[in-house]
C-alpha cells in the first residue's frame, strides 16, 4: 500500500485519479475520510510554459477563491514535497456525462456563470471536461489552474468544443 505524506500526516493512496500538465492527483484516505493529494511533477509539457508550478497552484487557487469559483477547498500544502491536500469532490466528471450522452443543460448554464465571473476578472480556466465534477447538482472546477484571459482559450472559443461529443473530444 502506497502512502503519501503532507506535512508529516500520512494518507493511504486509494487510486490515481489523473495526470495533468502540472501534477498527479491521487484519491487518498486517512481516518476513514477521503481527500485528494496533488503531487506536482516536473515533466516537460510542450504546449505550456510554467514558472514555479507549486507557487502557481497556490496563487491560482487564491485568485479563483477571490472570483468565487466553486472548487475543492485547499486543506493543506507541503512545500518540501510539493504536495497539495484538497477536499475530495465525489461525483461524475463532465467528461463522463458527455461520453454517456447525458449532459444536462444546467451544467452548461453553470459553466457560463463561472465564465461571466472569470471574464470580469480577465481570467480563463482549463475548460477541459475532466476538470469539472458534479456533486449535488452543482458544478465544481477541481483544478486550480487559471490564466490571464485570451479569447482563443475562452470557453466559447476552446472549451465548449469538448463539452459535447465532438470529433475533438472523441479523439
Amino acid at each position: 500500500m502506497e502512502v503519501l505524506t503532507v506535512n508529516g500526516r500520512a494518507f493511504e493512496v486509494v487510486e490515481l485519479l489523473g495526470k495533468g500538465k502540472g501534477g498527479y492527483s491521487y484519491l487518498v484516505e486517512a481516518a476513514g475520510l477521503r481527500y485528494v493529494v496533488k503531487q506536482i511533477h516536473h515533466e516537460p509539457c510542450g504546449y505550456y510554459q510554467f514558472g514555479d508550478k507549486f507557487e502557481s497552484e497556490l496563487r491560482d487557487h487564491a485568485r479563483l477563491v477571490e472570483v468565487g469559483i466553486r472548487m475543492p477547498r485547499l486543506l493543506d500544502f507541503d512545500r518540501d514535497h510539493e504536495r497539495l491536500l484538497k477536499e475530495y469532490v465525489d461525483g461524475p466528471t463532465i467528461y463522463d456525462l458527455v461520453i454517456r450522452g447525458s449532459l444536462p443543460e444546467t451544467y452548461l448554464r453553470q459553466v457560463r456563470e463561472m465564465c461571466r465571473a472569470l471574464y470580469e476578472h480577465r481570467l480563463n480556466i482549463d475548460y477541459f471536461p475532466t476538470n469539472f465534477v458534479v456533486r449535488d447538482g452543482l458544478l465544481h472546477y477541481i483544478d486550480f489552474e487559471c490564466n490571464e484571459y485570451m479569447d482563443e482559450w475562452s470557453f466559447e472559443s476552446w472549451g465548449a468544443r469538448y463539452w459535447s461529443q465532438t470529433p475533438e473530444l472523441l479523439e
